[in-house]
């Protein structure tokens, strides 16, 4: 099962090497990992997704807990959240096919932030849903290249402590 982990760490060298540390060390992988300064000078927040059975999310959770520079960890994965991803795509757009490729990014509400001669490059924000429906429909005019962010997530407001 996949899991979101929401890590609130001490903003210092060597804290993204040993909460890595932690999991390769157990031989666990990490599905997508996002860290960025939170609005509290010295704390940073990662969030982790990765793929395992409630006991060994209980039991990296409980090694994360441990770690001297782990300020909080929290497992979103049953709780709600909004969760998002932001992907850059460059297709395919030749005169033939750039309308339609214009028509898919409009119904999935993305914006085109770079117009070339035969490409588009299309920003997408959602969920991994969102992102894989879109992805799967723009592959047929050619990816020429694609980022992608990974997951950062937040409680619901309605279920904050």
């Amino acid at each position: 099962m996949r899991h979101v982990l929401s890590v609130l760490v001490e903003n210092e060298p060597g804290v993204l090497s040993r909460v890595v540390g932690l999991f390769s060390g157990r031989g666990f992988n990490i599905e997508t990992l996002n860290v960025g300064p939170t609005l509290e000078e010295g704390l940073s927040l990662m969030t982790i997704t990765t793929l395992g059975d409630e006991a060994i999310i209980e039991q990296i959770v409980k090694q994360l807990r441990k770690l001297v520079t782990v300020v909080k960890v929290v497992d979103l994965t049953h709780l709600q959240k909004v969760e998002r991803e932001m992907v850059l795509i460059k297709v395919n757009a030749e005169d033939a096919s750039r309308a339609e490729v214009l028509r898919i990014a409009d119904i999935f509400r993305c914006k085109v932030v770079d117009v070339g001669p035969n490409a588009l490059t299309l920003e997408i924000t959602g969920d991994q849903s969102k992102i894989k429906a879109i992805v799967s429909l723009l592959q047929r005019f050619g990816v020429k290249e694609f980022a992608r962010t990974g997951t950062v997530a937040l409680r619901r407001a309605m279920q904050m402590d």
